[in-house]
């Protein structure tokens, strides 16, 4: 009988505020925030969090975040170069574009939000239909990691005007280059080398005239775009130049030389934010001209009286010449004054204007995302006349408790399971299980280990500096500073009969300590521990973990120079050394039946040795990096292992077999706690997070673990070649050759396209063979007479058509129907030219049905775009494209009648509303029509007439 294990699967992620892997968003209320590979949005206000985006099996980081102009839609950009767009209102995903080889680095929606450009780390920016969910095109050009994209529209063309506004987008990259690109004809029209490094940021002000960008030198610079040279496109000048359309104005002066990462304009008010410094934003405010004209006049009145108070002649020249420098005309850098510098109180990652105006205070929202996992409201306040006030910006709103600031460096679990401590460089966390909640948060020293005290009233916390400290639960107070150790404390533990308690630490020292439980029965019952030193065991080197065996006898201590001693616990006495391991040893656990002790090490293997005779059972390389801690289960040789290598694994310590590999976290896993029931593990990371991985009913058999593991190696592999950037796409008969130029199609293979493709080819057979099983039957019919074809039965149906009770056709159009437009186009890539030809036929009587014509058009155009050469030499399809092209058409002609006739009836009803509302007017009062059209145009709420005939 083959032996089968309990799976287990992540159920809960916390402790993450927000993460440092992409920019935020905020709109004045909600801050919608990256989470690693999940989105959370948070009420700043409140402090709490109103919802997680987060799709069930999605692994990849989010890198880029950027808000759609059409409401509640945002595109998300991951590590794994996907873009899934999202609506906040129902937390679902709208579409998932695949196209980047790396993580998305740049996003910008167009002002219609019908278009979203994305650039990525592999140089590319794709460009994708919003609303056909189709990739458009990719454009090929900088030469290293694109930092930012804006679209650039032209100012509103009249009404008149039946030109189509021309698209521009504007780029920026690492390699020190601002691109422009037309987009009608997806092409670059202007290269500029924007500074000698990195161009980190970019930004254009809210009346589309000037654009600014940041570069990792710390210099901003302003550029200004000619929107008549726009509207003319390339255009030759006298000198037969190709007039320009963004010219260099000036450089912004600021106050740090640090990089650029962020620039940004307010979108309503006339604020500028620039962040060079890690923790410091600098706000510019821009001054009307008329501000600048009153500032001149203020100086040249000045200059007048300076030189009437002095009749000395030079006094008067300089004063005529500071008059004529005054009448200069104004400069760009004049508009920008330096307002404010606001100072947050960690590492800036992100920076956004709340768009939603507060009513409540006056003034500007400016919200900071942290790096060390927090978030910041603040206000900047609207400028005052007087001169003796400088302005200062003020903390509104800080969501910081849910989580922690640094790494969490230990975890512990209450004996019931229904609490966890997790403690980091500087808090001590405690959260209710079954909510996640954080319950309290208390103030700690560096802890490097943590353990509940009998009764769970107590968590003892081990401190770098070598203190043990002894929290109260209920207060939430410190109650005692224990000076234990001269170095920092490794490893504490608690003796099975919960009366000692046993720390090792860098000093080479073991010490025990007896709990003392004093009652003060004053008013009330109060009850604290205290730590009583009873005795100590020197060791030669320095101790990393210590650990009592469940049966109370043994005592182990692991050491600096790699080896374990195991004592006799009661008299010290020196029982066996384990020595094997290259590396020290970091962590270990005895099982619950004191047979086994499991080792983990620096050297990446795990060594399970037998504690009757400290005999090495097996050694197992476990994980790529350092192992950096090891539990058994409860009542069991399960143990389960966390590392470096951001892996949690799950082994069986009899069979030496390891039974499951669990990812999730996106960094070095520092802590792992066990539950006391085996119910589920948790651990808690450098990239802050701390995960729930529960045991679920479903079975697992190692053999198909195996097996599973291989295939999706196997097709990752598949997906992984068909990517590769030398294999390109045939057009034509020969590559395709717009490759190698600036606008290339838009591809991606992934294990999802590969199936939906072999998915068409299964159906496309199923229905081949039905239909060809029913021409034979029809043809023997005919042969025959009509006597014998009356006894004659027809083939039995394949069973798939018959339980859906679908026509062949109408089944291959269901299953290309339930692809995802996103991913068509490349399962159409996956089939061979046989079976383009064989779908082919269904277009045709799909067309000629009226079936889903869009699709039909969709799939037509693509396919003879890439088999072109093939079907123009094939003489065989002649005969399947004449038909296709009649009937095609004759379906888009009447496709167009109804959509015609639908706009021409949509125009007549709102030239009727538009004229019952002008007569209600002058019903109301006696208007003349002018004014009526200027009182509609205004929009204005008015009170109903019903108008009887």
């Amino acid at each position: 009988m083959v032996q089968s294990y309990l799976r287990h699967g992540p159920t809960q992620a916390f402790g993450l505020i927000c993460s440092s892997t992409s920019n935020s968003l905020y709109d004045g209320k909600l801050a919608y925030v990256p989470a690693l590979e999940d989105v959370l949005v948070w009420d700043m206000k409140k402090g709490q969090m109103l919802s997680m985006w987060h799709e069930t099996g999605h692994r990849s980081e989010v890198t880029c975040m950027c808000r759609s102009p059409q409401e509640n839609i945002f595109a998300v950009g991951y590590a794994d170069g996907s873009v899934r767009l999202w609506n906040s209102a129902f937390v679902s995903v709208i579409a998932t574009f695949n196209g980047h080889q790396k993580s998305v680095t740049a996003l910008a929606f167009d002002a219609q939000g019908a278009r979203l450009a994305s650039g990525s780390q592999d140089t590319d920016i794709i460009m994708w239909d919003v609303v056909a969910e189709a990739g458009l095109y990719r454009l090929r050009g900088h030469r290293n990691q694109i930092t930012t994209i804006k679209f650039l529209s032209e100012p509103e063309l009249p009404s008149t005007s039946t030109g189509s506004r021309s698209h521009m987008l504007l780029t920026t990259s690492k390699d020190t280059f601002m691109k422009l690109w037309d987009t009608s004809t997806q092409h670059c029209v202007q290269t500029i080398v924007a500074h000698r490094s990195e161009v980190s940021s970019l930004d254009i002000d809210p009346e589309k005239n000037f654009i600014f960008t940041g570069s990792s030198e710390g210099e901003v610079k302003a550029w200004k775009i000619d929107h008549e040279s726009l509207s003319q496109g390339l255009v030759e000048n006298e000198a037969g130049e190709v007039a320009k359309m963004i010219h260099p104005v000036t450089s912004l002066p600021l106050s740090s030389r640090h990089r650029v990462s962020q620039i940004l304009f307010h979108p309503s008010q006339p604020y500028l934010a620039v962040q060079s410094h890690d923790r410091s934003i600098e706000i510019f405010r821009i001054r009307t001209e008329e501000e600048i004209r009153k500032k001149q006049a203020r100086r040249k009145k000045r200059a007048k009286e300076k030189g009437k108070s002095k009749q000395k002649g030079k006094d008067i020249d300089d004063a005529v010449e500071d008059a004529m420098d005054v009448d200069q005309e104004i400069n760009v850098i004049d508009l920008f004054t330096p307002y404010l510098v606001v100072r947050a109180s960690a590492k800036v990652r992100s920076f956004d204007f709340g768009s939603k105006e507060a009513v409540s205070k006056p003034g500007v929202q400016l919200f900071v995302a942290l790096s060390s996992n927090a978030l910041e409201v603040y206000n900047i306040p609207p400028p005052t006349k007087s001169k003796e006030e400088t302005p200062e910006a003020t903390r509104m709103f800080s969501v910081d408790l849910p989580g922690h600031r640094t790494d969490v460096r230990t975890l512990c679990l209450s004996a019931d399971d229904q609490i966890l401590a997790s403690a980091s460089n500087g808090s001590l966390k405690l959260w209710n299980l079954k909510t996640t909640a954080c319950i309290r948060t208390i103030d700690c020293g560096y802890a490097i280990c943590s353990t509940f005290l009998p009764g769970d009233r107590h968590v003892a916390i081990g401190t770098k500096s070598g203190e043990i400290l002894i929290y109260d639960l209920a207060s939430s107070a410190l109650t005692e500073t224990v000076k234990a150790h001269s170095s920092t404390v490794w490893s504490l533990h608690v003796r099975p009969d919960e009366q000692i308690l046993v720390s090792g630490s860098a000093d080479k020292e073991v010490k025990f300590w007896e709990f003392e439980r004093n009652v003060f029965s004053d008013d009330e019952v109060k009850k604290s521990m205290t730590l009583n030193h009873t005795r100590t065991l020197k060791m030669s080197d320095e101790v990393l973990s210590v650990r009592y065996s469940p049966n109370g006898k043994l005592l182990a201590v692991a050491l600096l120079d790699s080896t374990v001693k195991i004592f006799y616990q009661d008299t010290l006495k020196f029982f066996l050394s384990l020595y094997g391991h290259k590396l020290p040893v970091l962590a270990m656990d005895i099982s619950d039946d004191s047979k086994l002790i499991v080792t983990c090490s620096a050297d990446k293997n795990v060594k399970i040795w037998g504690l009757d005779f400290g005999d090495c059972h097996k050694s197992i390389f476990a994980h790529e990096e350092s192992v950096m801690q090891v539990l058994f289960e409860r009542k069991s040789h399960y143990f389960w292992t966390v590392g470096k290598d951001k892996m949690l694994k799950y082994w069986d310590g009899d069979k030496f077999e390891n039974i499951q590999k669990l990812d999730g976290h996106h960094n070095e896993i520092w802590a792992l706690a066990v539950s006391n029931h085996a119910n589920f593990v948790v651990t808690g990371s450098h990239d802050k997070s701390i995960r729930v991985w529960e045991k679920l009913d479903e079975p697992l058999f190692l053999e198909e673990e195996r097996e599973r593991e291989l295939e999706q190696i196997y097709e990752d592999g598949i997906a992984n070649a068909l990517n590769r950037p030398d294999i390109s796409i045939v057009n034509n008969g020969k590559a395709d050759e717009q490759l190698s130029g600036e606008a290339a199609a838009v591809t991606k293979q992934t294990s999802e396209t590969l199936m939906a493709g072999e998915r068409i080819i299964e159906a496309l057979d199923l229905a081949d063979a039905e239909r060809a099983a029913f021409q034979e039957y029809e043809g023997k019919v005919a042969q025959a007479g009509s006597l014998e074809a009356a006894g004659m039965q027809p083939p039995p149906r394949n069973p798939i058509l018959a339980a859906y009770d679908l026509e062949p056709e109408a089944y291959v159009l269901r299953v290309v129907e339930k692809i995802s437009s996103t991913a068509l186009h490349d399962a159409l890539l996956v089939l061979p030219f046989d079976k383009v030809v064989s779908l082919m036929r269904y277009l045709d009587l799909w067309a000629q049905k009226g079936w889903n014509i869009s699709l039909v058009s969709r799939i037509l155009f693509f396919l003879l775009k890439i088999h072109h050469h093939q079907i123009v030499a094939n003489r065989v399809m002649r005969t399947a494209l004449i038909p296709l092209r009649v009937h095609l058409r004759r379906s888009l002609r009447r496709e167009k009648d109804t959509i015609g006739y639908n706009l021409v009836a949509l125009q007549h009803l709102r030239r009727r509303t538009e004229a019952e509302r002008t007569a209600q007017f002058y019903e109301e009062e006696d208007f003349d029509e002018e004014k009526v059209r200027a009182k509609i145009a205004e929009g204005k709420k008015r009170k109903r007439v019903s108008i009887k005939a």
